[in-house]
């Protein structure tokens, strides 16, 4: 009786590296391979990727169609959180990763897998973030991470494994940085990136419009809000993949969502990382507002410190963590009264809140008049401040 082959589930791009992984796994674990390959929107022909990989010696593969659940159950969570890593980086790469190895994971437990399989370097952070929802969702599963333990150092090495096993992979001129894309996102990072001086060719973005090319009128946009989520855009209820999909376009066309920084990779090495995230940026900025008419001060503080920490999780791949599970909680707690609209002035790079409204709201102009009123008796302030002083009055007679 012949013995069953054992099977790994390979996340696979159809690119060169994920390519001669797929030829890699199958010869030196004399296994099956199913290679996986998650739709999130990175506008890529799919069905000739996994006609590629059934070429390269797949058994078996399969497509997700995983942009609904990315929106809805990742970025407008993300969101509400006011998610922002180092005051700059709206995520778009690290809030995929779980996603995916999660998918990942139900498909190797389907399959009867002994290992899942990706293609991340060992010098990344996406190594940490698959591997850490591995971990945390099947955490007897094999692990296989062939940049660490082959002897193919280079894409040059790469290319001639390819040639001389005959993998037909479509390798052209590299571009010179790598890009990495989602519905959410663009990526790009190494190559001549690497120099932080250097600026990126104005050639190199796809979502968002150079400055100099965008219209010299504004776009207006009102998005709805409940319960911090936005469902709609001037007044028509729309899914969340095309609500995100329509501010990507409004926002890029003018020129919104660019960010050009150096972060600190979990790793411990600081990277250069130049993101594209047009409609992420709008709805950063649209929720803030809607917040500010219907959070309590004392909530939005605290949520506020909280921010942080919930954004190095995200970033550090701990998304499946203990800490993460109460943090969005209360996140979600946060968000309760946070309904209504917001009204967004698009224009030359920049996103100007221009009205807001909610049934919740919070602000009494009766109170914030600066005209005469019978509600706020302007001499209790005195009282107020004396109170409030009371310690710096202390400490200053100390010295």
């Amino acid at each position: 009786m012949a013995t069953k082959r054992k099977t790994i589930v390979l996340a696979y791009s159809g690119g060169l590296d994920t390519s001669v992984i797929l030829h890699w796994l199958k010869e030196n674990y004399n296994a099956d391979i199913v290679a996986y390959i998650a739709n999130l929107g990175q506008q890529e022909d799919l069905r000739a990727i996994a006609k590629r990989a059934k070429k390269v010696g797949a058994a078996k593969v399969y497509v997700e169609d995983l942009r609904n659940e990315f929106v809805k159950e990742f970025v407008f969570p993300m969101i509400q959180a006011s998610s922002i890593y180092e005051g700059s980086y709206l995520l778009g790469t690290s809030i995929a990763r779980p996603l995916i190895a999660r998918r990942q994971i139900q498909i190797a437990k389907k399959e009867k897998a002994f290992a899942v399989s990706h293609g991340s370097t060992g010098k990344g952070n996406d190594q940490v973030r698959f591997e850490l929802t591995f971990k945390a969702l099947a955490p007897t599963i094999d692990i296989i991470a062939p940049w660490r333990i082959w002897d193919l150092k280079s894409r040059e090495c790469c290319i001639n494994y390819a040639k001389k096993n005959k993998i037909a992979v479509p390798v052209t001129k590299s571009k010179p940085y790598s890009c990495d894309r989602n519905i959410y996102h663009i990526s790009y990072e190494g190559g001549i990136l690497e120099d932080p001086w250097v600026e990126p060719p104005p050639e190199m973005y796809e979502m968002v419009k150079n400055i100099e090319k965008t219209p010299n009128r504004p776009t207006y946009i009102t998005i709805s809000f409940k319960n911090g989520v936005p469902y709609a855009l001037n007044g028509k209820t729309i899914s969340p993949v095309n609500l995100l999909t329509k501010l990507n376009k409004a926002g890029g066309d003018n020129g919104v969502g660019v960010v050009d920084i150096v972060e600190n990779r979990f790793v411990g090495m600081k990277s250069r990382g130049v993101y594209e995230t047009p409609g992420g940026t709008i709805l950063n900025v649209a929720h803030r507002a809607i917040e500010s008419i219907t959070m309590d001060r004392e909530v939005m503080q605290l949520r506020d410190s909280l921010v942080p920490k919930i954004s190095q999780l995200i970033y550090n791949g701990f998304w499946y963590s203990p800490e993460m599970k109460v943090l969005m909680a209360f996140i979600k707690e946060s968000q309760n009264n946070v309904t209504g609209d917001v009204k967004v002035k698009i224009y030359k790079g920049n996103v100007r809140i221009v009205g807001r409204k909610s049934k919740y709201s919070l602000y009494n102009s009766k109170l914030a008049t600066f005209e005469e009123d019978n509600l706020y008796n302007q001499s209790d302030a005195t009282g107020f401040i004396q109170l409030n002083s009371l310690r710096l009055i202390l400490n200053k007679l100390k010295n």
